[in-house]
């Protein structure tokens, strides 16, 4: 399984005003590339809070049109996504992953899939769900690449774990100062030397935003 982590924030790395504004953090030339990435890698992955916050809808859209649409994923430890979501509300363009914990309430599992969605169980970690073994579920349902686009606490979980193996990063030309919300949640580093590491291997401009490639050192 390979994973891309992709990112969109302001100068200072932030992917939402406090107040919870989003959009558009970057420009057009940026969200057409992230389609491309959704096309490319075949599967999207988000979690739960970044479902309810912005209520995406996950789908690549391009010209021409896409002929195959991404599996959308939400890791939600709870099976909480609301059922008025866009996300479900596309069920008919593009199939739905919801990955929940072992031991969530099954009524709202049973709820989902009479929606439409699909479901499946991992063992629970550390309030969410086992990354790992999402991944490997996501791998048995014939993807064998996954893109990553938030939030704050999923990206810090899967670079805890060495999870990712490439970073996309694009940068507006934007400060939205330490009250805005971090594209990236703690990672409780003590020292310098327990910092993840990258290799930069691009470095371009979109627009008016910088886009910046890494690969695990």
């Amino acid at each position: 399984m390979h994973v891309t982590l992709k990112l969109a924030t302001s100068l200072d790395g932030r992917i939402a005003t406090a107040g919870g504004e989003s959009r558009w953090i970057t420009g057009p030339e940026a969200r057409v590339q992230t389609h491309r990435m959704r096309i490319e890698c075949g599967a999207v992955m988000i979690g739960a809070g970044t479902a309810r916050a912005d209520d995406p809808e996950l789908t690549a859209r391009g010209d021409p049109a896409p002929k195959r649409q991404p599996l959308r994923i939400v890791l939600d430890s709870a099976f909480g996504l609301p059922l008025g979501s866009r996300l479900i509300a596309s069920l008919k363009d593009a199939p739905l992953l919801v990955i929940g914990a072992e031991g969530a309430d099954p009524a709202r599992q049973i709820a989902l899939e009479a929606a439409g969605a699909e479901t499946a169980l991992v063992p629970p970690a550390e309030g969410g769900v086992d990354l790992a073994a999402a991944l490997a579920v996501i791998e048995g349902r014939g993807r064998a690449r996954v893109l990553v686009e938030g939030g704050g606490r999923v990206a810090a979980s899967l670079i805890k774990a060495n999870l990712v193996d490439r970073l996309e990063w694009m940068r507006a030309p934007i400060v939205l100062g330490e009250e805005g919300v971090p594209a990236i949640g703690p990672l409780a580093l003590e020292r310098l030397s327990e910092a993840p590491t990258l290799r930069r291997v691009a470095l371009r401009e979109l627009g008016p935003d910088l886009w910046e490639s890494y690969e695990r050192a």
